[in-house]
């Protein structure tokens, strides 16, 4: 087992009260009937507050491994995962808004909502829609540097990204030496305005000024769709051809794509690294056809965002008495490589570790940096 692995089941059993493997979360509807209706046994319980997660789709494994994250939290508060309504904005930074203030609406402002909010500008509209309904809300990955949680008070509990910059110039360098340090390289993006796609081409960038006799080709977002990202790939063979010897990919689902175009051309071999550790993922790199991944613990990261904002809510804390690097941090990620892909499939993805939700910055990575 690499260190990369190691280091990771270490720091989880010493954060962790109760460390007890149990089967992976099961997948409920994404859509439920009575969207926006407040629950009668959080109207009971737990302060009141409805419990929500605001997040693009569940298609992906990376999204379902999130909300599962959100689910299990409930479940941990001794109620049924149905309990916590699914906001799905399918992408539109305009629903998302929308959505979050019909659920509020209709739960007279008692609501602890966990939201990605699609793209970093609606992320402040959003927090403070919140606030002024009197509701609680954590974000994830998406916000501008110039939002805090701080300025905005104590509703806006907290955001937690993940630093893809480091993660990212990983799998670059490994890419790189695979290509035997030399070739031409294309880089596969997601969101321009995403802070995950903007980090992860920061990485490959801080890879290629170490290795001048790599050349970065082209960069093309796929806006991280797997159908887009085949399309993508193949106007790049028609454009460069062989000139192409590595691809790097800003998350899984684009990286699916991006072998699928490979493999209509019969090209076989070509190392090509991702983001996410899914499990569909995390199988192409045992089986050859991806060179890495990068995981982030998604299931961790939903359940904490939500853990968060509903415990702020309840006033299990005061998010203002919190230090800064509680209010905004980086969650755990690793590199998933050939050498400890079988293990960490074992132990996270064949099994779901179950969390002390209290434990709440037990996993973190410190506090977020701005450059």
């Amino acid at each position: 087992m690499s260190t990369f692995i190691k280091d990771f089941i270490e720091r989880e059993k010493i954060s962790r009260r109760n460390f007890l493997f149990a089967s992976a979360a099961g997948i409920s509807a994404s859509a439920l009937p009575g969207l926006f209706a407040p629950s009668s046994a959080l109207a009971h319980g737990h302060g009141g507050y409805a419990l929500a997660w605001s997040y693009r789709d569940r298609a992906s494994a990376y999204w379902n491994a999130i909300v599962s994250g959100g689910e299990a939290y409930v479940e941990s508060l001794g109620l049924d995962k149905s309990e916590m309504v699914n906001l799905i904005n399918e992408a539109s930074s305009e629903k998302s808004l929308a959505d979050i203030k019909a659920f509020l609406a209709k739960n007279n402002g008692m609501g602890a909502i966990a939201c990605d909010a699609n793209d970093s500008p609606n992320a402040r509209p959003v927090v403070e829609a919140v606030r002024d309904a009197g509701g609680f809300i954590s974000t994830i990955w998406n916000k501008t540097d110039d939002l805090h949680p701080w300025d905005i008070g104590d509703s806006y509990v907290a955001h937690l990204s993940w630093s893809g910059e480091k993660p990212s110039e990983d799998a670059a360098r490994l890419l790189i030496d695979k290509m035997g340090g030399e070739g031409g390289i294309v880089h596969i993006g997601g969101i321009p305005a995403n802070i995950p796609a903007i980090e992860r081409l920061d990485g490959l960038k801080n890879a290629l000024n170490d290795n001048p006799n790599v050349e970065l080709l082209d960069v093309q977002s796929a806006d991280w769709d797997t159908t887009k990202a085949a399309d993508v790939m193949a106007s790049l063979l028609t454009r460069y051809g062989d000139e192409i010897k590595g691809v790097h990919c800003a998350n899984d689902n684009m990286a699916y794509g991006v072998i699928e175009a490979l493999k209509a051309e019969g090209i076989t071999g070509m190392p090509i690294t991702a983001f996410d550790g899914n499990p569909e993922a995390v199988d192409l790199v045992m089986g050859g056809d991806l060179l890495a991944t990068v995981f982030t613990n998604p299931h961790w990261g939903g359940g904490i965002a939500l853990a968060l904002a509903h415990q702020a809510a309840t006033g299990a804390f005061v998010p203002s008495e919190e230090p800064n690097e509680h209010r905004e941090f980086y969650g755990p990620s690793i590199l998933v490589t050939p050498d400890d892909a079988a293990e960490f499939k074992k132990t996270y993805l064949e099994s779901t570790p179950t969390y002390d939700w209290t434990d709440r910055w037990g996993l973190s990575a410190g506090q977020i940096q701005y450059k």
